[in-house]
């Protein structure tokens, strides 16, 4: 069986479908010993292959996702080290689509087939730049008299609240559009059936009641537990900031994550000057380098 042929030196080869597919990382495939390991990566793998194939068609599929599972290796050893759990990481890290932004197409902010960047991801952190920037203008204005640090906090407690109050006019939305498909998916099923539709006129849509903003939680990387704690960056302790700033080394999609969220000044208090700049070099992404507001570089 093709599941069984062994490399030179005995270990054995990925599925002939899946070959091209995990010939980058075809070493990590094979260390579990269990072949119901590797099984689970082999259906996440034919998973995610579906999923390119729609984008980019099944000839050039298998090398996309070839080359996107060489770029996280590279990445995994170049910040992360050996890795411990391959399983885990095939499934986890290497093989998924990293979607940034709403576009379908999105894989770490370029587009999959095309391989060219993303505008929707490009339009959302421009966007990101101009509110950090008019944010902190406004405190500026209005706290000419501030210490640099009171008018740093005022600025990040007001982009959050902006962002929290954006993400729940979004879902708002997104559930508005849901309740018309569901609506219209019920007309269709009740035409074809021959039966009349309920011409009752349909209840009003309620307005948009936005709750008070909240801070920004995030699972305890230091306990490793499922509490959410409140991350306020004076609030955090030493240990809890290197654990961030750990977690920033090994992944710098969490640090970019931040930027996008919550300002590139709120990333470099969180992770400090040299974790960002470091990110955004071997990213090749020095354009997202904001702007200083008058108060300085955090």
């Amino acid at each position: 069986m093709q599941d069984r042929e062994k490399h030179n030196g005995g270990m054995p080869l990925p599925p002939e479908d899946l070959r091209t597919v995990l010939a980058p990382v075809d070493l990590v495939w094979a260390r579990p010993e269990r072949p119901a390991a590797r099984k689970l990566v082999e259906a996440a793998a034919r998973g995610e292959l579906a999923r390119v194939v729609g984008f980019v068609g099944r000839t050039d599929a298998p090398q996309v996702l070839a080359d996107r599972v060489a770029r996280r290796l590279e990445d995994q050893m170049r910040l992360g080290g050996p890795i411990k759990d391959p399983v885990g990481w095939l499934i986890g890290l290497a093989l998924p689509q990293r979607q940034r932004c709403g576009d379908v197409r999105c894989d770490d902010r370029v587009l999959l087939g095309s391989r060219q960047d993303c505008p929707r991801c490009a339009e959302q952190q421009a966007d990101r730049r101009d509110q950090c920037r008019a944010v902190a203008a406004a405190v500026d204005a209005a706290m000419p008299h501030a210490s640099e640090n009171e008018r740093r906090t005022a600025t990040e407690q007001q982009l959050h609240q902006d962002v929290t109050a954006q993400g729940w006019i979004r879902e708002h939305r997104w559930a508005q559009v849901r309740e018309r498909q569901a609506a219209a998916a019920q007309a269709r099923a009740e035409a074809a059936a021959g039966q009349p539709a309920n011409d009752a006129p349909a209840a009003p849509m309620p307005p948009v009641v936005l709750p008070a903003p909240h801070p920004f939680v995030a699972t305890d990387l230091v306990g490793g537990d499922d509490q959410e704690q409140e991350l306020v960056l004076e609030d955090l302790t030493r240990e809890q900031v290197r654990a961030w700033r750990v977690q920033g080394l090994k992944d710098h999609s969490v640090v970019f994550d931040h930027i996008d969220q919550y300002c590139e000044t709120s990333a470099r208090r969180l992770f400090s000057n040299q974790l960002v700049d470091e990110a955004q070099r071997l990213a090749g992404t020095h354009n997202l380098v904001l702007g200083h507001t008058a108060w300085g570089q955090a």
